[in-house]
């Protein structure tokens, strides 16, 4: 009979969690957004002045900024690290929060302390909230931290074991659920700002395209000087599998040769037995048995590199996402305007900030495999090329059919010159009253009066449209320009 996995305990002791959430806002208000920034005291990140974060990290870790320019290959630097506002790229503004929470879910009561808060603005009205969450340094089971990750990540929890947490300010007193943490306390003013699909409502609306209404975690675990690690543990770090809704702990698989070849595929363990980092679609963990005194460069690295490493390969897979959805809504026979603004869209994504080399260290590359494992990136890259090949081709064909309606155009005037040159009804048109003679006319005079009109008509008609669709390709290369 085959053995099933057993699940073990490990005491975390000190932990540094973010919680990141992509949203669609309106990057042509982005000069707007940045005062409503600064009136809410927020500052904007530069890689030359990282007191700020230091600040922000409510401790003693600090990020090197020279780490941060020699971690990234230079055309991805520029773009992760602009100088003003008005550079393409990554605007990172960030403050300080500080302020103590309690989470409560079922008998568990922990007690956390959100240190800061980021926001994000990306390429292509693209934002990124991070919320950056600290236990508050009491000895927790992992099944629990991992619990509250789990919950903590649902902004709307519609499953039964996402149910059921509830925030509570200690400073205020407030009862909250997660998206009201996020929209209501932490976040309120950004709400005038978000873009929604008129077919779908919440917070997720603003990106039909996205995978789930959750947010992607990151975390750096501290567990007891000297533990063990086992495959148990690990693999539920990159499930999140925390416990179930009666309170028992959960993982969601019991075959040992799964979970082995589940971590062959997520876990990197260049620094094991002590250190380990998995990498899933739901969350990106590193966990050690070392102590935090040890450990101060691991957690720079974590809070700087990887984080950027990370936003920069989830920014990567949500415009893939992007590319696939807009793909499947276009209507071929309407939307030629709308193919070649796509078509437009891949290549400034492809040729300004997509790359499979992003580092220029030998870990930051392992860690990037990771990450393009986990969020697919490959394969969707794949399929955005073929997408763009299918583009390709409706425009090859457009451009033939455009050839045919040209011709289309010309022999219409060359009919209407032959109209006038018929002179058959034209002298009826010199003046109002000679239209009296129309009812005299015979067969063939009616022809060429029918023939006039609606050649003339026809020829307004095709000029207008041509026109217009002119004007509404300007109007969306003007939109689509200001969004980059």
């Amino acid at each position: 009979m085959q053995k099933t996995i057993s699940i073990t305990e490990l005491d975390i002791l000190h932990s540094h969690m973010s919680f990141t959430l992509p949203l669609r806002y309106d990057s042509r208000r982005k000069d707007a957004l940045a005062q409503t920034f600064k009136k809410n005291k927020y500052s904007f990140f530069r890689i030359d002045e990282l007191a700020a974060e230091s600040k922000s990290n409510g401790n003693e870790i600090t990020v090197n900024g020279k780490e941060l320019e020699q971690y990234f290959l230079p055309y991805i630097e520029n773009k992760l690290f602009p100088a003003a506002l008005n550079e393409k790229g990554f605007h990172r503004f960030t403050k300080a929060i500080q302020e103590q929470f309690e989470y409560k879910l079922r008998n568990t009561t922990l007690s956390f302390i959100i240190q800061s808060v980021d926001i994000i603005l990306g390429p292509f009205d693209i934002v990124f909230l991070t919320v950056k969450v600290q236990l508050d340094n009491q000895k927790t089971e992992l099944a629990d931290v991992l619990d509250f990750m789990h919950h903590f990540r649902a902004v709307e929890p519609k499953l039964e074991e996402e149910q059921g947490m509830i925030i509570v300010s200690l400073e205020s007193g407030e009862h909250l659920t997660v998206q009201n943490l996020l929209f209501e306390y932490l976040f309120p003013f950004l709400k005038e700002y978000i873009l929604h699909d008129d077919k779908l409502g919440g917070s997720f609306g603003s990106l039909p395209y996205y995978e789930d209404e959750r947010m992607y975690v990151t975390a750096f675990l501290f567990s007891r000087e000297g533990s063990l690690i086992t495959d148990d543990q690990l693999y539920r770090m990159g499930a999140l599998d925390g416990k179930l809704p009666n309170g028992e702990l959960f993982i969601s698989a019991t075959n040992p040769d799964y979970v082995r070849r589940s971590l062959k595929q997520s876990l990197h363990d260049r620094w094991a037995p002590d250190t380990y980092s998995i990498t899933t679609i739901h969350a990106f963990i590193t966990v050690t048995n070392r102590p935090p005194a040890e450990m101060s460069k691991e957690l720079s690295h974590y809070l700087g590199t990887h984080y950027y490493n990370f936003l920069l390969h989830y920014f990567y897979k949500i415009m893939l996402l992007r590319v696939s959805f807009e793909y499947s809504q276009i209507e071929w026979k309407k939307d030629e305007e709308y193919v070649k603004s796509l078509i437009k869209f891949i290549t400034l994504f492809s040729s300004g900030y997509y790359s499979q080399e992003v580092s220029t260290r030998s870990e930051g590359k392992e860690q990037t495999q990771m990450f393009q494992q986990a969020f697919n990136i490959d394969g969707l890259f794949k399929e955005v090329n073929n997408t763009l090949h299918e583009l390709y081709k409706s425009q090859e064909n457009n451009a033939s059919d455009k050839m045919n309606t040209l011709l289309f155009i010309l022999t219409i005037f060359t009919v209407i010159s032959g109209i006038y040159g018929m002179n058959l009804v034209i002298q009826d048109w010199e003046s109002p009253s000679a239209w009296r003679e129309v009812s005299t006319y015979t067969f063939f005079e009616w022809i060429s009066l029918i023939t006039a009109l609606s050649g003339i008509g026809l020829s307004a008609y095709l000029v207008a449209t041509t026109f217009g669709k002119m004007l509404v390709s300007k109007l969306r290369r003007k939109k689509s320009n200001s969004s980059m």
